[in-house]
């Protein structure tokens, strides 16, 4: 420190060796200062704690010379200040590029991994004519029984998905694998709990009013508990970072139903219903064994209790909502778009399967996407923990520029990641039409409504995919009020233009909702990372 002292809230210069005195009882107060609190908000709270410290006026003219103690409080939070703005600091070493080329594709694989299962079923319908839960010839009853079985699943299971994991990765990268398993079992056990209320209130609406047939509502009950049951096991796996076994177990549940429909010769239902019941078993025997063996290598017998189960939801219900939106919202347009009245309408919803073939296309467009998602929102957290320890206290603006300007190098990523995914698709589109043409099979393009659906829907999915790079960003940051505040006005603009476009004009025009409210998400989401972006600093020390 230099031979200061403090004067009417200046700093002005000792004479002799008194300074040095003086200097150090001022580091020494400061030193006490700063054991009462690490970060004092400015000079009325150094003082505040000055006061609870037994010092007041005359003590300080006494001992400081100066005229009161909020002149003394001034002169400790500069001299704090200059603490922090001069400490020293190492930048933070960059590993080699061998070693982030590897950390690059294997966080790349793991963001694309977890569509593979998707991709593996749509390969299954293209090649077999049918997957685990989907087949090409179905009667539409049981097609409409199935689709809604599915929509229905998703929309029920998304909360706890996203329950799942926030709570059993916050567990795990703890080590806490213990924890990890009753949080994940928990929400499985309410998950289930969930399915069977729907169902049963499902059945007994059907009985009272009629919607579906005997049949319809059955299929539409079995279907959506096992999906329900497949997707929650998923969900743990996924926390385990076990993707491959899941998507090994949906070939085997494929491979199954062939057995069974092509060689035993059974119904093409029961063949999927036996395979679900088995693929859902061996999920949830694999989870628990993948947990135990976890538990007994990394915890080595600790034992830790559960937080309270109000806690635990209270902590959890921004994710199970936003679980529940996403899905509403990726869905909701085929409602739309199914329950519009046509020349032959027996039911109030009937699959239009051109509809479905388009966005099913559309879709695949997101896989690639979300492998470099992965890659970037973990690269981009990096660099925001590296930089706690890489700038200077006075080199926050700097910061700020840096990070907001690296994210647009991201959006620009994403974007053309999307672009170039689905560009991709479209093309492996036209390879398979002429494939199929070939073998004298359906043309998947001879329906115009097919073609714009595809169409829209990809564009769709090109803004999604960033909105879910914003979200998985903003989910980092402990910011899951500014994805729910985008996500839930998006549903409304899905639904009521979904609603109004396919009544007004054709029931193809159900995507443009989905359009208009992708265009929403990204626009908004975009505008709330930049915001937390130029104020990181607080955002990181609130999400800590």
């Amino acid at each position: 420190m230099s031979n200061m002292n403090i004067s009417r809230g200046n700093v002005v210069p000792f004479s002799g060796s008194a300074h040095k005195d003086k200097s150090r009882q001022l580091q020494l107060l400061a030193d006490k200062i700063l054991e009462r609190h690490k970060q004092p908000e400015d000079q009325y709270e150094v003082a505040a704690l000055l006061e609870s410290m037994g010092w007041n006026d005359d003590r300080a003219i006494k001992e400081f010379g100066v005229e009161d103690i909020f002149e003394l409080a001034s002169g400790i939070w500069d001299s704090i200040q200059n603490r922090i703005v001069y400490t020293p600091f190492s930048r933070t070493e960059k590993p080699s590029f061998l070693r982030s080329l590897y950390e690059t594709i294997r966080t790349f694989l793991r963001g694309l991994i977890f569509a593979v299962p998707m991709a593996v079923s749509v390969a299954s319908m293209l090649v077999l004519k049918f997957s685990l839960w989907s087949y090409q010839n179905l009667t539409v009853e049981i097609a409409t029984s199935i689709a809604l079985a599915t929509i229905l699943s998703f929309i029920t299971v998304g909360g706890f998905t996203q329950a799942i994991a926030r709570r059993g990765f916050f567990y795990i990268i703890q080590g806490f694998y213990n924890l990890a398993r009753k949080s994940t079992f928990y929400f499985i056990r309410l998950g289930f709990l969930a399915c069977i209320i729907i169902s049963v209130l499902l059945l007994l609406f059907n009985f009272l009013f009629n919607l579906f047939s005997y049949e319809m509502i059955l299929i539409i009950v079995i279907y959506f508990f096992f999906l329900n049951s497949i997707w929650l096991s998923v969900t743990g796996m996924y926390i385990l970072k076990k993707e491959l076994v899941f998507t090994s177990l949906i070939g085997l549940g494929i491979f199954l139903v062939y057995i069974l429909f092509k060689i035993a010769g059974m119904d093409i239902i029961l063949s999927q219903i036996i395979s679900l019941l088995i693929v859902t078993i061996l999920s949830f025997i694999l989870v628990s064994y993948f947990f135990t063996k976890e538990e007994k290598q990394k915890e080595k017998g600790i034992e830790i209790k559960m937080p309270r189960i109000s806690i635990t939801l209270y902590s959890v219900t921004p994710y199970f909502l936003y679980g529940f939106l996403y899905f509403l919202f990726l869905f909701i347009d085929r409602v739309n778009a199914w329950s519009t009245n046509s020349d032959f309408m027996p039911y109030i919803i009937w699959f239009r399967g051109q509809y479905e073939l388009g966005l099913d296309f559309a879709l695949l467009a997101l896989i690639i996407p979300m492998g470099i998602s992965e890659v970037i929102v973990t690269n981009l957290m990096n660099d925001l923990e590296a930089s706690q320890r890489g700038y200077l206290a006075k080199e926050i603006d700097k910061k700020y520029r840096f990070f907001v300007r690296k994210y647009y190098k991201l959006l620009v990523i994403i974007l053309l990641s999307a672009i170039a995914s689905s560009y991709l698709v479209y093309q492996l589109t036209l390879w398979y039409n002429k494939i199929s043409l070939l073998m004298n099979d359906q043309n998947i393009l001879t329906s115009d409504t097919t073609r714009f659906v595809l169409l829209w829907g990809i564009v769709s999915y090109v803004m999604l995919s960033v909105f879910l790079m914003n979200a998985v960003i903003l989910f980092s940051i402990s910011q899951p009020g500014l994805v729910i505040r985008t996500i839930l006005p998006a549903v409304v603009l899905n639904v009521v233009l979904g609603f109004l476009l396919s009544r007004w004009f054709d029931y193809s025009f159900a995507v443009i909702g989905l359009l208009i409210g992708s265009l929403f998400m990204m626009v908004l989401s975009t505008y709330y990372v930049r915001r937390v972006l130029k104020n990181i600093d607080y955002y990181l020390y609130y999400a800590s």
